[in-house]
C-alpha cells in the first residue's frame, strides 16, 4: 500500500484499527494480563521483550489481517522491531494493515480537571524516523477527567497543536482527547469536547485532514457533526475501560465511527495458549469489534 491507497483505507475501509501501543507504564498491567506475572522478568528490556513477543504473536497470527483489521498503533518499541523476520511496519503494510506510532510520551498531573500530555522534544526526529519505515500517521493522548471549560479547551489546543507538527511532516495524525468514562460529568464534557474540536477543525487549513480518537459518547450520536465534518478523515473510538461486549454494544450505537480498541481486543488471549487456541480466540475477538464497527444498532 501506498499512503494514498492508506488514506483511501482510512477513509471508508471496513473494519477497525488495533491498538497494540501499550507504554512502559502499561506494560506490567498487559502481560499480567496476558497471562505473565511480573516476577517474569527482571529487567526492562526483558519486560519489552515480552511484550514484543506477544504483539508479535498478534501481528503474525492467521486471523490478523487487513480484512478486518485496516489499522495498528504501535508503541515505539515494536515499531523498531521485526515480525516474521521482518520490520514491524513493513509486516502490517504486507498484511493490508495500515501502521500508526503512539507518539506521546505520557501525561502531565491533572490541572483544571485534565491532564496535558508531557513535552515531547524529540517529536521531529521519531516522526522522521517512523515516516522512513513506512508508517502512516500517529496517536497521541491526552485525558479529560471533569467538565472544566478552560481545561478542556487547553487539552484540544494542545492536541491541534501536535496535530499540525505531524502533518507537516507528511502523515495523519490521531488526535486523542480521551473523556474518563468514570467521570462525573462525562456528558457535559462530551459536549464541550465537541464544541472545542469544531471550533480547531474550522481553523485547519482547507483541504487538510485529520483523524479523532475519542470515548464513546454517554449520548449514542453525539459525535455526528464530526464524523460528517470534511476536515476529519475517520472518527474511531477507544473502549475506555468497557469489557469487549458492552464496549461493542457502545460502538454499534454510534454511526460511522469504528473501534480503535486496546484491552477490549486482549482481553482473552494469554500466554498459555496453543497457537490454534490462540488464533481461535483473536479470530473471535477480532469479528466481535468488527461487527460493532460496521454493523450499526442506531
Amino acid at each position: 500500500m501506498n499512503v494514498t491507497e492508506m488514506t483511501a483505507k482510512m477513509a471508508s475501509g471496513k473494519g477497525f484499527i488495533a491498538a497494540l501501543d501499550q507504554s512502559g507504564g502499561s506494560t506490567p498491567k498487559a502481560l499480567k494480563g496476558y497471562g505473565i506475572e511480573e516476577g517474569a522478568w527482571s529487567t526492562d528490556e526483558e519486560m519489552f521483550g515480552l511484550i514484543h513477543q506477544m504483539r508479535t504473536r498478534i501481528i503474525t497470527s492467521a486471523a490478523f489481517t487487513g480484512e478486518k483489521v485496516i489499522g495498528a498503533i504501535l508503541f515505539e518499541r515494536t515499531m523498531d522491531g521485526d515480525a516474521g523476520g521482518k520490520a514491524v511496519p513493513a509486516a502490517l503494510i504486507e498484511r493490508g494493515v495500515v501502521p500508526f506510532i503512539k507518539i506521546d510520551k505520557g501525561l502531565e498531573d491533572e490541572k483544571d480537571g485534565v491532564q496535558l500530555m508531557k513535552p515531547m522534544p524529540e517529536l521531529d526526529a521519531l516522526l522522521e524516523r517512523s515516516k522512513a519505515l513506512g508508517v502512516y500517521g500517529t496517536k497521541e493522548r491526552s485525558v479529560i477527567n471533569s467538565a472544566n471549560p478552560a481545561g478542556i479547551a487547553a487539552v484540544v489546543k494542545q492536541q491541534f497543536e501536535v496535530g499540525k507538527q505531524v502533518l507537516a511532516h507528511g502523515m495523519m495524525p490521531i488526535i486523542e482527547p480521551e473523556v474518563n468514562i468514570k467521570s462525573e460529568t462525562r456528558a457535559e464534557c462530551d459536549t464541550i469536547l465537541l464544541a472545542e474540536i469544531l471550533k480547531n477543525l474550522d481553523e485547519l487549513p482547507e483541504g487538510t485532514q485529520v483523524m479523532l480518537k475519542l470515548s464513546l459518547p454517554i449520548v449514542p450520536g453525539t459525535f455526528d457533526p464530526l464524523v460528517a465534518h470534511p476536515k476529519v478523515l475517520r472518527v474511531v473510538a477507544l473502549s475506555g475501560g468497557y469489557k469487549r461486549p458492552e464496549a461493542c454494544v457502545e460502538l454499534a450505537k454510534n454511526a460511522g465511527i469504528i473501534a480503535s480498541f486496546s484491552r477490549a481486543l486482549l482481553e482473552d488471549l494469554r500466554h498459555q495458549m496453543t497457537d490454534a487456541e490462540f488464533d481461535a480466540s483473536l479470530a473471535g475477538a477480532i469479528d466481535e469489534i468488527f461487527t460493532g464497527s460496521t454493523v450499526k444498532s442506531a
